[in-house]
């Protein structure tokens, strides 16, 4: 027998190893980003470590190419739900034969900032343990985790650890320490981690009587409210001035401490349910009132609904609602046990501050100023390092669009369509935020409000500094609104250093260029900007001073084309003409020669002083500034249609007529603008509105009903922008911007008249005043590009 040798078989080589050093940039501190790092790591088979610094996170992977390329997949496409990833660069190391995946220290390496996570509202995991007693945080007004709690409203410096937050002068127990120490528990790293042993505490404050302990506070605050009183309740980014919404005493008697006559205040409901049952909810708004950010909504008021209080948001249709986004708030809403109080149905919760002051965020200072609008504190010894307001939203053509972006929003950044220097936009007058622009980035500040007193210019200038330091951003330019008389515009030539330049704006160009921004269009990118709004400095052909507002103009970046725009009407005695609509319906009534007869509602709604003196100022044309301000013909035809007369805040008169026209038939009267060319061939079209307000008289003369006058007012207006649509696109894409864009129904008409045009509204900053910022950071920072200036006006 033979016995014949086979040789062994080859055995295939082992794939190589290698390692590779990325850069995670984007929304990565604060969001659990590290643990699931950890855990995928672990999942996949590599090895390495995982950290932070100040410009976002970096991972070394150690492993086969495929395992290696299947990581950095899956760190793509399976990233925690509040995480943002805009960038990871990737570099190879040489190996080091790691066995294992570890999270390491922080460091504090240079370079580019990593962003700064905002504040979100409690999640279900941690409300389950709120509610469960066997749970150690069961009852704790601070529970929170990676994917909850306060993040903007408390981070003093990056990279976002504890003793970079207010968080750092409260030391952890074991418990807590365990947790935050431990990579597969949902807290690990969780900067307020926090629990009755070791965290902040509340406190009821009634006069000198001072009560704690949870329970005992939370039925403190119960029966203040249940008794009708007013409670400043310190939440995440500032105090809330608190009262039952269901009381009309109560709301009554917020509005005259607060002086606040008539603007709606918000609502916040304890669930869902709760809202629906007084406002009408679509699925977009229930899904926005339920997200991460919980913005108040505004909502339909339910028909025949009997709550809240008529007094919350009188003579409007629409409700300003929220839901609970702490642990204090859902505490408020439950029942204390052993309590003989009953929780309340629906409160009141409107920015604890006086009228046009900003948002009391200090405890020594809101015991100062809000001393004589409350009847009590509830607080806390948790410092809030931001002030940040509640942001505000509407569901507009089925998309939601930002009124006010402030809390649960602000800071996440907008991501430019290019490169840019560093530049600041320092918005406008009204509805007041900053822009730091740098990179691919432009960070857009929390509301700060008007800007019509000391202390919210000091709000401002501690946003521009907390904003510009975070980010270690020093503006080359600033962009200023041109209007002389700004605050903004005085405080940025009065702080600017000699080498930052000064760039003007036109305010509807930075309406116009911050959709564009935001929309990501690039440098070589044109729109066709329909900016309609209340009032922007303008300056016409001839030299001079103008207040626009109607304006369409052919823009991009650089500059702008004024195409077409609503022709000049005088405005009689600038602001207190626009607080008084009937007197802008006089002037205009006066500039068309209708006779002044007493049977036309402005007219018999001015005193025999504006009938005298309102006509004489337009005929000399003294104290008359022209205006092709869009909404200030809104607030003509409000007046005109015996909608609103005087108003008490800002857009009233508007916003009033668009319910009316809600309710309107559609074609039951025919409105139409007229179209003439300017005087130079070459210049823009004027829109000309005589045909509208004389269709408007003759319709109230004739006995046509109001609400179908409102709606065929609107229509005209979406005809006409239509139609300047059509001749002067070109193809570009079409911006809708400007507050005037607020109104939902006039935003839709103009949508289905525009069907197959490519039409840009905002979504991630408002259309109002609010954007401005945004808009003028971007022209800045364009402007110190080495190419020419902003073009006409």
């Amino acid at each position: 027998m033979s016995i014949v040798a086979h040789p062994r078989a080859a055995r295939a080589p082992s794939p190589p190893t290698e390692r590779r050093r990325l850069t995670v940039a984007g929304i990565v501190q604060g969001v659990g980003f590290r643990p699931f790092v950890h855990a995928l790591a672990n999942d996949v088979g590599v090895a390495g470590h995982v950290g932070n610094d100040a410009s976002g996170v970096f991972v070394e992977v150690e492993g086969t190419p495929a395992v290696l390329d299947e990581f950095v997949r899956r760190l793509v496409t399976d990233h925690p739900p509040l995480a943002r990833i805009d960038r990871i660069d990737a570099a190879d190391v040489p190996p080091v034969g790691e066995g294992t995946f570890s999270i390491v220290e922080s460091s504090h390496a240079e370079g580019p900032r990593t962003l700064v996570p905002p504040d979100v509202a409690t999640c279900d995991d941690c409300l389950a343990e709120l509610f469960d007693p066997a749970d150690r945080r069961h009852r704790y007004p601070f529970v929170n985790c990676t994917n909850c709690g306060p993040r903007f409203t408390i981070i003093r410096d990056l990279p976002y650890d504890r003793p970079a937050t207010t968080m750092a002068t409260f030391p952890l127990c074991a418990d807590c320490a365990a947790e935050y120490a431990d990579p597969t528990d949902r807290r690990y790293h969780a900067q307020p981690v926090a629990c009755a042993s070791c965290g902040p505490r509340i406190a009821f404050e009634h006069g000198p009587d001072r009560v704690v302990g949870t329970d005992l506070v939370i039925a403190a605050v119960q029966r203040t409210l249940q008794r009708g009183g007013i409670v400043a309740i310190k939440g995440l980014g500032g105090y809330h001035l608190a009262c039952d919404a269901t009381s009309e005493r109560a709301v009554a008697l917020l509005r005259e401490r607060k002086g606040r006559s008539e603007k709606p205040f918000a609502i916040m409901a304890p669930d869902l349910p709760a809202v629906r049952a007084i406002g009408e909810c679509s699925s977009v708004e229930a899904a926005t009132l339920t997200g991460s950010a919980r913005p108040i909504v505004l909502v339909r008021r339910r028909a025949g609904a009997t709550n809240p209080a008529r007094g919350v948001a009188p003579d409007n249709p629409l409700l300003g609602v929220m839901l609970p986004y702490t642990p204090l708030h859902h505490l408020l809403f439950a029942v204390v046990p052993g309590a003989d109080v009953e929780p309340p149905r629906l409160l009141v919760m409107t920015s604890g501050n006086r009228s046009d002051e900003p948002i009391c965020f200090h405890d020594v200072d809101a015991r100062e100023r809000l001393a004589d609008l409350a009847d009590a504190f509830c607080t806390h010894d948790r410092p809030i390092e931001v002030p940040c307001d509640d942001s505000v939203v509407r569901v507009v053509d089925g998309e939601v669009q930002p009124i006010r972006r402030s809390r649960g929003y602000a800071p996440v950044p907008v991501t430019l369509p290019f490169d840019m220097p560093a530049a600041l936009g320092v918005g406008g007058e009204l509805k007041n935020t900053c822009c730091v622009a740098s990179g691919r980035h432009a960070w857009v500040g929390q509301h700060v409000g008007d800007m019509e007193s000391l202390a919210t210019l000091a709000a401002f200038e501690a946003s521009v500094t907390a904003f510009t330091t975070m980010y270690r951003a020093a503006p080359t330019a600033l962009g200023v609104d041109r209007h002389p008389g700004y605050l903004t515009r005085r405080w940025a030539l009065a702080e600017r250093d000699p080498q930052q330049r000064i760039v003007d704006v036109q305010h509807h160009h930075a309406h116009v260029a911050a959709a564009m921004a935001e929309h990501g269009l690039g440098l070589a990118d044109e729109v066709l900007g329909f900016a309609f709004d209340g009032t922007g400095y303008g300056v016409a052909a001839d030299g001079s001073t103008q207040i626009w507002g109607g304006e369409v103009l052919r823009s991009d970046y650089r500059g702008f084309d004024r195409v077409a725009h609503l022709a000049p009407l005088p405005l009689p005695g600038g602001d207190e003409a626009v607080r008084n609509p009937c007197r802008i319906a006089l002037a205009y009534l006066t500039a068309l020669g209708v006779p002044l007869d007493t049977d036309l509602a402005p007219v018999a709604a001015c005193d025999e002083i504006e009938r005298s003196v309102v006509p004489r100022q337009v005929e000399r044309d003294v104290g008359c500034v022209p205006t092709t301000s869009m909404g200030r013909l809104f607030d003509a035809v409000s007046s005109l249609l015996d909608v609103r007369h005087r108003v008490t805040y800002e857009a009233q008169a508007a916003i009033q007529l668009e319910h009316l026209a809600e309710s309107g038939v559609i074609g039951a009267c025919e409105l139409r603008f007229g179209l003439a060319q300017g005087g130079d061939a070459d210049g823009p079209t004027m829109i000309d509105p005589r045909p509208v307000l004389a269709g408007i008289v003759d319709g109230v003369r004739s006995g046509a009903a109001p609400r179908d006058l409102a709606a065929a007012f609107h229509v005209a207006v979406a005809d006409v922008v239509a139609t300047l649509a059509h001749r002067h696109t070109a193809g570009r894409p079409i911006v809708l911007t400007g507050g005037v864009f607020q109104n939902a129904l006039l935003t839709r008409l103009v949508r289905q008249r525009l069907d197959g045009y490519e039409v840009l509204t905002h979504r991630l900053v408002p259309t109002n005043d609010g954007g401005l910022s945004l808009g003028q950071a971007v022209i800045a920072a364009v402007a110190t590009l080495g190419v020419a200036g902003e073009g006409s006006s």
